[in-house]
């Protein structure tokens, strides 16, 4: 609660003029507000910026919490940082090892082809064979508890269209459990996605402790409306599934952490920051390059500009967020003593589009007062405050009391391509990206400037 006192203190002050703000600073071009200053950097740079996006896909591809890939991206990035100018160090965390071996589907009867699917995060595998049985199709959980009588020995296939996240995603987080419980033998579920093309999106399961571990994986789109309507023909779809996936022991990885120190009040800290894993399918170029970059570059920007704010900014790369979110964990246990003197804490994970603003999780006072500080961002389509939660990163700060804040985007297509093969840098459009950087650095200097 110190930590939110502590804001609301910050916040409740009048804003100084803008040219107070950054009289420290010089001129500079002419005498612009910091926010037109940074989105002019960034937009003049937009293309440098993409292309450290496609290096960190292209060069490490998929980034899941305990691969060399992520170790090699992170170490990657904390070079780059020292020669921009940064101190960097890796803070150490011990994360979970999943692997997805060999995977493969067919359906048996009433036709036989191959189907596409993705092995849910954390699922057991089947037995070295596979399985093969019957499926039981279901379009919700109330329809599975309707006809879990007919459950038992089956795969289970949820074939529920998209809606949106929290609604459809809950069939990848709760579906194997509730498949378990009612006898089945294996869960599939129709992925979570706004569009395909015959593409399966990956992600976390769930196991509850009172349910088995079954083998889960998701379907495309395509496939699982297929077996969908062979029992709308009144057909009974048979699968084999066969999926390698296990566990092994955990591993050594680590938050990158970078400071741009303030001028006044040092051990005062605005933290920024990306999540620098990924799943192992794709290069997660939305899922969370996009906020890997911009957050750096939002460093970057602030200190090209010379744009030194009272308050400490500070750069995190969190890892293990997609399966298991030990570096948030971690970095709130080695960073307890000084969580009250953080100020604010930013979370970039909604994808590489087009920046709309930020929703703020913080009192009533204190999303007022952030609202008045994003009147800057409203020229570049960046200064709309929504009432919001904060991301899963910084979930362990807030719970602390720092004040969360997460970047909005226009992310209309974010669901077409999430957790999937199809996340990849040419999705991300360098405008946007460039955006994006400029608007996480421009609420990060007006947080760790005001008065």
């Amino acid at each position: 609660m110190r930590a939110l006192a502590a804001l609301l203190l910050i916040l409740a002050a009048p804003a100084a003029p803008a040219a107070e703000r950054i009289s420290h600073n010089g001129s500079g071009t002419g005498g612009l507000p910091p926010a037109a200053r940074i989105f002019a950097r960034a937009r003049a740079s937009s293309q440098e910026i993409w292309e450290r996006l496609a290096y960190l896909c292209d060069a490490f591809g998929p980034r899941l919490a305990g691969s060399t890939n992520l170790d090699g991206a992170l170490h990657w990035a904390a070079d780059s940082l020292r020669r921009d100018g940064f101190a960097v160090r890796l803070e150490p965390v011990k994360v979970p090892v999943w692997v997805r071996g060999e995977e493969s589907a067919e359906l048996i009867r009433p036709a036989r082809r191959p189907l596409a699917l993705l092995g849910l995060g954390g699922t057991v595998g089947t037995p070295p064979g596979g399985i093969e049985a019957d499926v039981l199709v279901v379009r919700s959980f109330e329809d599975l508890e309707a006809k879990k009588a007919r459950a038992k020995g089956k795969v289970v296939l949820f074939d529920v269209p998209y809606t949106d996240y929290g609604a459809t995603g809950r069939y990848r987080w709760d579906g194997p459990s509730a498949a378990a419980r009612a006898g089945a033998v294996a869960c599939l579920i129709r992925s979570v996605a706004s569009a395909s093309l015959r593409t399966p999106h990956t992600g976390s399961t769930e196991y509850a402790a009172d349910a088995p571990r079954i083998p889960s994986a998701a379907l495309s789109v395509e496939d699982s409306a297929m077996l969908g309507r062979w029992a709308e023909r009144g057909e009974t779809p048979r699968v084999k599934l066969v999926l390698g996936a296990k566990e092994l022991p955990e591993a050594d990885s680590a938050n990158l952490v970078a400071d741009f120190p303030g001028r006044e009040k040092p051990g005062e800290i605005v933290l920024i920051s990306g999540h620098a894993d990924s799943w192992d399918v794709g290069a997660g170029a939305h899922d969370d390059g996009a906020g890997v970059v911009a957050a750096w570059e939002a460093l970057r920007i602030l200190k090209a500009l010379n744009l030194r704010p009272r308050r400490t900014v500070r750069l995190v790369l969190w890892t293990n967020e997609e399966n298991g979110t030990r570096g948030a964990k971690a970095y709130a246990k080695e960073h307890a003593a000084e969580l009250p003197r953080h100020a604010a804490a930013i979370e970039f994970d909604s994808g590489g589009y087009a920046p709309r603003g930020f929703s703020v999780a913080a009192s009533t006072a204190a999303f007022a007062r952030v609202k008045a500080l994003a009147t800057e961002l409203q020229p570049f389509g960046a200064g709309t405050i929504s009432d919001g939660s904060h991301g899963t990163d910084i979930k362990p700060l807030a719970a602390a009391g720092v004040p969360g804040l997460s970047l909005d985007t226009a992310d209309e297509r974010y669901f077409d391509y999430h957790h999937s093969p199809a996340d990849t840098p040419d999705k991300v459009a360098p405008r946007d990206l460039a955006d994006d950087a400029a608007a996480l650095a421009a609420m990060a200097y007006a947080l760790a400037d005001a008065r």
